[in-house]
Order: C-alpha cells, then sequence, then structure tokens
C-alpha cells in the first residue's frame, strides 16, 4: 500500500502569527484521518492548505505521488483528484440534488451527461436519496443536505476526500449516521479522508486520530485507544 498523503515541514503563517509550525504526516491510502484541537491549533489552516486554498510558506504536499506545491503545478488538475464536504453543505439552491452531484463531473471532468447521472444516481441510491433526485435542497433535512454533499464530493471519484467539520450543524443521532455514512463510503470506495471535527464518536470511524496544539501535531493515537482518544479530546478542545 502507497502513501496517499505527505506533508513535510508544511510552515504557514498569517503576518507575524505563525499557525502551522513544521508539520511532517504520512496518511496512507484508504485511511480515514481525523483532525481534532481546540480553537486556533491550526487544525483548519491545515485543511485549506492540503486542498490547495491557502498557499504554504515552506514544505512540500504530495498527493497521490505528486507534489501539489510544487512551482508551476497545474492547480486544477490537482483538484480533480481531491473531494470537498463543507460543514454549511454548499449545494446550489436553484438545482436539483442529481444536477448539483453531477455539475463537477460535467463541466470538470467532461463527462457525459448519461455518464455523469449513472455516477449520481448509484450514489444517491447508496445514500438513501434515490427518491430525492428531482428535488431541491430546501427541500431536504439538514442530514439528507450532508448526505447529498458527500455524493457530490465522490462522483468524480477522487484520491482524497477532505472533510470540513461535515457534522457541525447536525442533531447528534444524524451526526453519528454521516458519520458512519463516511466510513462505509471509504470502505465502498476507497478513497482517503481527513476530516476536521469536534465529535468524539469520530474515533470510532477513524483509523488515526491527530491532535493539534500550537501549530504541531502533538498526538497521534488509531481508533483501538478510543478511551485514550475521547479523553484528549476533552484535554485540547475543553469539550
Amino acid at each position: 500500500m502507497s502513501d496517499a498523503l505527505v506533508l513535510e515541514g508544511v510552515h504557514k503563517s498569517f503576518g507575524r502569527n505563525e499557525v502551522l509550525r513544521g508539520i511532517d504526516l504520512t496518511v496512507a491510502e484508504h485511511d480515514v484521518v481525523c483532525l481534532i484541537g481546540a480553537s486556533g491549533s491550526g487544525k483548519s489552516t491545515l485543511l485549506r492548505c492540503v486542498n490547495l486554498i491557502e498557499p504554504i510558506d515552506a514544505g512540500r504536499i504530495v498527493v497521490a505521488g505528486a507534489e501539489i506545491t510544487a512551482r508551476g503545478i497545474d492547480v486544477n488538475r490537482v483538484r480533480r483528484r481531491i473531494g470537498i464536504v463543507y460543514q454549511a453543505y454548499n449545494l446550489f439552491p436553484h438545482m436539483s440534488v442529481l444536477r448539483n452531484v453531477t455539475l463537477a463531473p460535467r463541466q470538470v471532468l467532461k463527462l457525459s451527461r448519461a455518464e455523469a447521472d449513472a455516477r449520481a444516481l448509484e450514489l444517491l441510491e447508496r445514500f438513501g436519496l434515490a427518491d430525492k433526485a428531482r428535488d431541491y435542497p430546501d427541500r431536504l433535512s439538514g442530514g439528507q443536505q450532508q448526505r447529498v454533499a458527500i455524493a457530490r464530493a465522490l462522483v468524480s471519484q477522487p484520491t482524497v476526500v477532505f472533510a470540513d467539520e461535515p457534522t457541525g450543524n447536525l442533531d447528534s443521532k444524524t451526526s453519528g449516521e454521516i458519520l458512519d455514512l463516511m466510513r462505509h463510503s471509504v470502505d465502498g470506495y476507497g478513497q482517503t479522508t481527513m476530516m476536521v471535527t469536534h465529535d468524539p464518536r469520530a474515533a470510532a470511524i477513524a483509523d488515526r486520530i491527530l491532535f493539534l496544539a500550537d501549530g504541531l501535531i502533538v498526538r497521534d493515537l488509531p481508533r483501538s485507544e478510543s478511551s485514550a482518544v475521547i479523553a484528549a479530546m476533552d484535554e485540547l478542545t475543553g469539550e
């Protein structure tokens, strides 16, 4: 098994505030990694750097063998291999569920409508939303909208999926369902997933939990140490 994501000496500052102070990290293919830390620890900045929203100041980031921080890199080509799930869903309200999911594969990957629809409908069926394909987002619950957002992230068959607080707007029961869905999606589709979360139940679906503090990874625990994960989360986040 090769590495899906490698970070070497990643630094990022905003003015005089050094947010990431030399992050070294290797993530294996098909792993689910959760980033946890108190506000200001650097976890969200790290996620924005690895999905190319923020440029880094020093170091290198490699996704699926390609250095995405190299000079002259084709950013749009890199982004075709990355799926993103947002806390706020970010669905287009004027588009149906099906069109929301098929927009990227049709416009970016240049898939035919038939092929994009087939991919999307297969995912919606898997996520229990086949009967919602023609509905608009405002007709869906928060949990259903997040399922659509996950389908949208997976439909282009990315190498890596980045999720920013995917359960942050959901109630406890729905949050658990979404975390289970993300785990099952990895098992079914095989993409590597990196998730920023405050939800302690992430310990049950993640292969690794990374705790950030002051711009550094201070703990790296496996799922088997779930009790230690929850205790460390209480310590670092105050939750």
